[in-house]
């Protein structure tokens, strides 16, 4: 057991840590294994989504999450599953963007001309005394 303060919290939050991320791993693997048992659109979608929260919580590499996916895509499609409809009116529909509000115009003031500042005369060397 750790003695300094700093390192007890450290122990402490990494416990945490390792929790929350093995949840998101069982999740994952669940997920997986769902959708490899009975491939249909809502397994596909949950194991995407899955895939997806496990990257951004750091549990997997994006690398590894994409070649993820995209088996996961192989697999769905030689089953047969097509994409959920909601998900192809996401993907089909553009997103449609609000009109900015008008802005006000401003009247600048003329920026002050910078002074340079006083130079301080040098400090001149006294020259060493000879004895």
């Amino acid at each position: 057991m750790p003695i300094i303060k700093s390192a007890k919290k450290r122990v402490k939050t990494s416990n945490k840590a390792a929790v929350r991320n093995s949840k998101t791993k069982r999740s994952l693997k669940s997920a997986l294994k769902a959708f490899t048992k009975k491939a249909s659109p809502k397994s596909h979608s949950a194991a995407q989504s899955n895939v997806d929260k496990a990257v951004k919580k750091g549990v997997m590499h994006k690398n590894k999450a994409a070649r993820v996916k995209k088996q996961l895509a192989a697999k769905a499609k030689t089953a047969g599953v097509k994409p959920t409809a909601t998900a192809k009116k996401a993907a089909a529909k553009p997103a449609v963007k609000k009109a900015a509000p008008a802005k006000k115009t401003v009247a600048k003031k003329p920026a002050a001309a910078k002074k340079a500042p006083a130079k301080k005369p040098a400090a001149k060397k006294a020259a060493p005394k000879k004895k």
